[in-house]
């Protein structure tokens, strides 16, 4: 089943397994317990000495296998055949059932093996989905570490009756005891703040202890990476603060066009800015959110940050690289079916939509690209284009209009997303032209109209465009003295990736620049400015 080269990169992996275990298999006579069974007796054959395989399970869904330490208690189920984007998964899965230790900071752990209560998580999945293996992988290892945390990854394309029955539309999508926990991706460090109630109370008091930084980034995406890194190398203390490491480039399917990386996906490339960082021992603080900016109170002191969970960080300089979002339509219905058929990430979630009729809303780049995607997955795609003209490069254009499964509407305004109370069952639009009214049955909306960048929380405190982006010069500074801003959040022309990691540089040398040519106050008001907020 698996090719030999893979094979033998799987046995490199497996030498690492310290522990016994075992596989317990529920299997059938059908093709996919076939091919199953096949997969899992070339894992166990790998590694026969500390590798068990059982196929006598008796779990209610079929087929799917799970993991565990005899003894252990611990509930790690796959209904699944994890492979594509699942394969890593399964790979960390048997390292750390078979007692390799995860690269997850060891208070992180301890806070796993803390939790008093007993958890049932259901998180589905499709294996060409790359936001999902972050939601498979945090959940796996909170079964691992702790026997009170139930956890079943479930392949939506295989169990499509329970897709179905839930009424879910995009992945990851998670349930907990039964009931809807979270949609979309979500960190290890954001499950654990949901489920356990007093680690935003510690993390705030931990966050407000430290010590104050020479450069604060506010953001973990291209441009956030690259200040840090550039200002780390200074040999300045820095710190980076976000809610997801890596920020939307995680979820970008593939990146060709970075100039010396001739071809990555999104995740890959985030994982490798991570590591680049914490290399320059950067203080790398995720999974928070910030609430405001507050100035110092005369050039040079110190700039406060607070945090959504009431905690403050100090610094000397900050810069900020909060990046932006998937722009929303904003006509009803769309809140209303978002995950029950309202979708933004196309790779995700088509193949959810297989055999369907579905909508891009969009003819850009982005929305082109979606619809090319989703042809071959689905039945018939209807682009909807609000502009005279498709806006996306000419090649792309070209290929769309060959496809036979795609209507192109242009010059179309779309009015409404409907649905029967739990999906999405279609949409209106209207032609521009001569004000006629449209609808289109359908089952699934792609929404691929641009961003919005991510400044609402400053409110007044540092000059944005109209469109709320932070106004900077070409050094990267805003109005706000020590304050700096790089990236997809500023006036910057040309929101890329490699655009973002050239103003995150550039702001990183202009804090520098700012540092030592700023005289620092005196400390006690520094500590009265702190007290002070």
């Amino acid at each position: 089943m698996l090719d030999p080269d893979i094979k033998q990169q799987l046995a490199a992996y497996l030498e690492r397994v310290q522990e016994p275990f075992e596989i317990v298999a529920t299997l059938d006579a059908d093709a996919k317990s076939t091919e199953l069974r096949e997969l899992l007796e070339e894992i166990a054959a790998i590694r026969a000495d500390k590798i068990a395989l059982r196929t006598d399970g008796r779990d209610t869904r079929v087929p799917s296998f799970t993991l565990a330490r005899p003894g252990s208690g611990t509930q790690l189920r796959f209904a699944a055949i994890p492979l594509g984007h699942e394969f890593t998964s399964l790979i960390l899965a048997l390292l750390w059932t078979g007692g390799h230790p995860p690269k997850v900071e060891p208070e992180v752990i301890e806070q796993i093996k803390a939790l008093d209560t007993d958890l049932d998580f259901e998180v589905y999945m499709s294996l060409s989905c790359h936001n999902c293996p972050d939601v498979v992988q945090a959940l796996s290892l909170m079964s691992i570490h702790n026997p009170r945390v139930k956890t079943t990854i479930i392949d939506g394309g295989l169990f499509q009756g329970e897709i179905k029955a839930r009424d879910i539309m995009g992945v990851p999508t998670v349930f907990q005891g039964g009931q809807l926990f979270h949609s979309g991706r979500i960190t290890l460090e954001e499950i654990l703040q949901k489920v356990d109630t007093g680690a935003a109370r510690r993390d705030a008091q931990k966050l407000s202890a430290k010590d104050p930084f020479e450069v604060l980034v506010v953001g973990g995406g291209p441009a956030g990476a690259a200040a840090a890194i550039y200002a780390a190398r200074k040999g300045i203390r820095t710190g980076i603060v976000s809610e997801r490491f890596g920020g939307q480039v995680n979820d970008t399917l593939d990146i060709a066009n970075y100039p010396g990386i001739s071809h990555t996906t999104g995740p890959e490339y985030a994982s490798a800015l991570e590591r680049h960082v914490r290399d320059y021992g950067v203080d790398l603080i995720t999974a928070q959110s910030v609430a405001e900016l507050v100035p110092a109170a005369q050039p040079g002191g110190l700039i406060t940050v607070k945090l959504g969970n009431g905690g403050t960080l100090h610094s000397r300089s900050v810069i900020l690289a909060t990046g932006a979002r998937w722009r929303n339509v904003g006509v009803p219905g769309e809140d209303e079916y978002r995950t029950k058929g309202v979708a933004y990430c196309p790779s995700c979630d088509g193949p959810l939509f297989k055999g369907k009729d579905v909508a891009v809303i969009g003819g850009g780049n982005s929305g082109v690209e979606a619809a090319i995607d989703l042809a071959g997955v689905v039945n018939h795609v209807t682009v909807l284009e609000f502009l005279p003209e498709m806006k996306a490069d000419a090649v792309l254009i070209k290929k769309l209009k060959s496809l036979p499964n795609v209507t192109i509407h242009t010059n179309a305004q779309t009015t409404e997303i409907t649905g029967d109370g739990g999906k999405v069952s279609g949409l209106r639009f209207k032609h521009r032209g001569d004000g006629t009214d449209a609808r289109v049955d359908l089952e699934g909306v792609f929404v691929q109209i641009g961003l919005v960048p991510n400044t609402e929380w400053l409110g007044s405190t540092v000059a944005r465009s109209k469109f709320g982006e932070i106004e900077v010069n070409a050094r990267g500074e805003t109005n706000v003295p020590g304050v700096f801003a790089a990236g997809d959040c500023t006036t910057v022309p040309y929101k890329q990736i490699v655009v973002a990691a050239g103003a995150g540089a550039t702001a990183a040398l202009s804090a520098f620049d700012y540092l030592i040519r700023t005289p620092m106050p005196h400390m006690a008001h520094q500590r009265e400015e702190a007290a002070m907020v």
